[in-house]
């Protein structure tokens, strides 16, 4: 199928054919990067920034990582070493950095809607890689990816999405996702932390965590954010842990063998136990390794995917 998008902003009305599109393009990718010679010169010549105005790691590494691999010449960039804290906006630094002749625009923000505003003043292709509590499209990608690699399908499975709902893009670009392929998603967290009427979505609510683990294929435990506890969202961190956090013994409850993700970073001992983040239930680690391919993939279709990969 041809991939038409000139930009990725979120998993809202991303159809289930391009979802299998890059999925199916990042199983490749998957190949290269276990080759002696991991890059492809498929961006070769294309200039990609990184505007990243919110700390990052795993994604902003991630997205470095896969543009290297595919020859991309790269320019990153962070807010606190920059012109904004001089008082620049956030439009005037992409039309300075386009008038550079830049190719694509991976931006984090912290202010929700600011990819989809870019899209009104640059030419370049912007992929979104997270715009405050709205979406991260790929890492809902990514956590499909996973899930697909690991159990064959997302059609028909049950995936429980534990923790903070309200405040989690991760949480609404897999809702997004998931139930475009047809999967049933279920939410679970103290209801401070559920958005109201999220049922109009498609998911299912749940505030007790033992109601959803027998119910579940994959749980997708979402990182508790700590500044919420300051905002009396609920009464302590050891109170979060007994009733949401997910534990060894929690797991025996299970009816058959859960895979646990976590996009991370993790806050241990508070939504996951560190027997289960290490567990042979945990697929962690091979997130973070999925992402590199997923947004190799999303480089490259976005670019026009017109080089072969091999």
């Amino acid at each position: 199928m041809a991939f038409d998008r000139k930009h990725l902003l979120g998993m809202d009305g991303v159809t289930r054919e391009e979802i299998l599109t890059i999925l199916d393009t990042a199983r490749s990718f998957r190949e290269i990067l276990e080759r002696p010679i991991k890059r492809v010169p498929t961006l070769q010549g294309k200039t990609v920034v990184n505007l990243f105005f919110e700390p990052s790691t795993r994604t902003r590494i991630s997205f470095e990582l896969a543009e290297k691999r595919l020859s991309a010449d790269i320019i990153n960039f962070t807010a606190s070493a920059s012109s904004v804290k001089k008082g620049e906006t956030l439009i005037d630094t992409v039309r300075n950095i386009e008038a550079m002749k830049i190719d694509m625009v991976v931006v984090r923000h912290s202010s929700p809607g600011a990819p989809h505003l870019l899209t009104r003043v640059v030419d370049a292709n912007v992929i979104n890689a997270g715009d405050g509590g709205h979406e991260h499209p790929t890492q809902a990608l990514l956590d499909m990816m996973t899930i697909r690699e690991k159990l064959g399908t997302l059609e028909g499975i049950t995936v429980a999405l534990v923790g903070d709902i309200s405040h989690s893009r991760v949480a609404m670009s897999n809702i997004y996702g998931l139930r475009t392929m047809g999967a049933r998603v279920l939410v679970c967290g103290p209801s401070t932390l559920i958005p109201k009427e999220i049922e109009r979505l498609g998911v299912e609510v749940y505030y007790n965590v033992d109601e959803v683990i027998p119910q579940a294929d994959v749980l997708n435990i979402l990182r508790l954010q700590l500044e919420r506890q300051r905002k009396g969202l609920f009464p302590s961190l050891r109170e979060y842990h007994n009733y949401f956090g997910i534990t060894r013994e929690r797991l025996e409850k299970a009816t058959r063998k859960l895979l646990i993700m976590h996009p991370g970073p993790m806050n241990r001992g508070v939504e996951i136990s560190s027997d289960v983040a290490d567990s042979d239930h945990s697929v962690i680690l091979e997130q973070v390794t999925y992402g590199v391919a997923i947004r190799m993939a999303v480089l490259y279709l976005l670019a026009g995917g017109k080089s072969e990969i091999n």
